[in-house]
């Protein structure tokens, strides 16, 4: 590991010990349940727990917040709704899980538009004020976003064009992934992250379009054998809050709270760039033929990237059309 992200690992606590002289300890403090979809191992839920003792730490125990990774409290697909309705104060989610609701919420996961984490940083730059608006109208606000490492194609078998795909079993986790499968031929399957592992050993699911990350963290080579860096887009974890429960809170928690999500989502950011070639190295020593597509498979899918584009271009109106050109326009 590099220094500088060994420095990022411990910055929250820092920033814990930092804000504590600003905090106004209560006579009894709130306890905040965190709701989390993947793993204690992973670097999302890591980074998470981290935030979550900086809070607790710069509130004085004001605020406790306790993290529930893999699922454990509330199942991935039902973490938003739950922080909506206040089942829960705060949680984390990949919103462009829900991208039925609304087109924004897809925006990171465009095939091919951003491939890279300065494109995907410049991407989310163009999006968070329209995405913070949608957000404020269903009863949330954003804290932090992470991005993944750059999604790859997992199979069982070697592929080397879209015909190989057709009629495997792929795992989908958001409109994007089930778009995918179907202009492949690919049958969808809806897999929660907690039960990826389960999926491939009994057959449910035989692919899926992912980061190393999730691959490794999953030991995925215990059931599939080809991992293809496609680097088709970054999908970001965002944590967010219930807004009556935010606007209840005093002025000094919210300004600890909002400075631990802001070295919260550098950390992570950080995090995710230096696990990028960790895990991918960990599922080549662990047996994955691991490499880049071939020349036709690469242009096929291409040609998928652009048809999702202009679909999610239409769906999203005027202002998916501002944000992509805002985006372009920092290239």
């Amino acid at each position: 590991m590099t220094s500088r992200f060994l420095k990022t690992t411990t910055g929250l606590a820092s920033l814990a010990a930092f804000t504590l002289s600003f905090a106004v300890p209560a006579l009894a403090g709130e306890k905040w349940d965190m709701p989390m979809a993947y793993s204690p191992s992973n670097f999302h839920s890591a980074t998470g727990a981290e935030f979550a003792k900086c809070v607790t730490t710069g509130t004085g125990g004001d605020i406790e917040i306790v993290t529930h990774p893999s699922g454990s409290l509330f199942k991935g697909a039902d973490i938003k709704r739950a922080v909506q309705t206040g089942q829960a104060p705060i949680g984390e989610r990949l919103l462009s899980a829900h991208q039925n609701e609304n087109p924004i919420f897809g925006i990171d996961s465009i095939p091919f538009l951003a491939t890279s984490f300065e494109d995907a940083a410049k991407l989310w730059k163009a999006a968070k004020p329209t995405m913070e608006k949608v957000l404020d109208e269903q009863n949330l606000v954003m804290l932090y976003s992470v991005p993944w490492p750059p999604q790859g194609l997992y199979f069982k078998k070697e592929v080397n064009s879209v015909e190989d795909m057709k009629g495997v079993k792929f795992r989908s986790y958001n409109n994007a992934t089930a778009r995918i499968a179907e202009l492949t031929g690919m049958l969808p399957v809806t897999i929660e992250a907690a039960e990826i592992s389960q999926a491939f050993a009994t057959g449910v699911a035989d692919s899926m379009i992912s980061s190393g990350s999730t691959g490794y963290d999953r030991k995925v080579w215990e059931s599939l054998t080809h991992f293809y860096e496609v680097d088709a887009w970054l999908p970001r974890n965002t944590v967010m809050v219930n807004k009556d429960v935010w606007q209840g809170l005093s002025d000094a928690n919210r300004n600890v709270i909002r400075g631990c999500a802001e070295l919260a989502e550098y950390a992570g950011t950080w995090r995710a760039v230096e696990y990028t070639q960790v895990t991918v190295n960990g599922l080549r020593e662990n047996g994955m033929t691991v490499q880049r597509p071939g020349e036709k498979l690469a242009g096929e899918l291409q040609i998928i990237g652009e048809t999702m584009t202009t679909e999610w271009l239409d769906a999203a109106g005027e202002d998916g059309k501002a944000i992509v050109d805002a985006y372009k326009g920092m290239q």
